[in-house]
């Protein structure tokens, strides 16, 4: 089965450009575009448009500092993103990502976090309205959640995310 990955993949591939996850001429990884920077938190999530969204992004914000411990920094243009862990494949790629991070998106508000660790699908049918993808919980509002048992999902992530770094 093709994923929507693999597609843009062979897309990029045929127009002779390089993707992302492909190794350049010298063996080189691309790098990451997304990197945390000095970006204003508090000025970017001020931004965002849709007040609902604004709000349960503030709400966010204190969920995951309280979890994690630790200040937010803006990652990119448009996450903001708690602690940091260096992470390696197999494939011998490596680099740097937030441990637990948000991003106010127009369509919903998003959630990364890592899955995985036990008890994950247990915690996502309690949760309330949400879809998923591949490490992105999407919640369009968070009245439509159980806030009690986001924040064991995000605890429960930041926990596995430092378990599997520190191996």
């Amino acid at each position: 089965m093709t994923t929507a990955v693999g597609r843009l993949a062979t897309r990029h591939r045929r127009a002779g450009r390089r993707f992302p996850r492909d190794p350049g001429p010298d063996g080189s990884m691309a790098e990451l575009k997304t990197r945390p920077h000095g970006g204003d938190v508090r000025g970017f999530l001020e931004g965002v448009e849709n007040e609902t969204r604004r709000a349960d992004a503030f709400e966010v914000l204190e969920l995951m500092r309280r979890v994690t411990g630790v200040e937010p920094r803006m990652w990119g243009a448009s996450i903001v993103g708690f602690g940091e862990y260096r992470y390696k494949y197999d494939s011998g790629r490596e680099g740097d990502w937030f441990v637990a991070g948000f991003s106010p998106r127009k369509q919903a508000l998003t959630l990364y976090i890592m899955s995985g660790f036990d008890g994950h699908e247990r915690l996502l049918e309690k949760l309330g309205r949400h879809t998923t993808g591949r490490a992105c919980l999407y919640v369009k509002k968070l009245a439509d959640v159980d806030l009690e048992v986001l924040e064991e999902l995000v605890r429960r992530s930041v926990e596995h995310v430092s378990r599997r770094s520190a191996e």
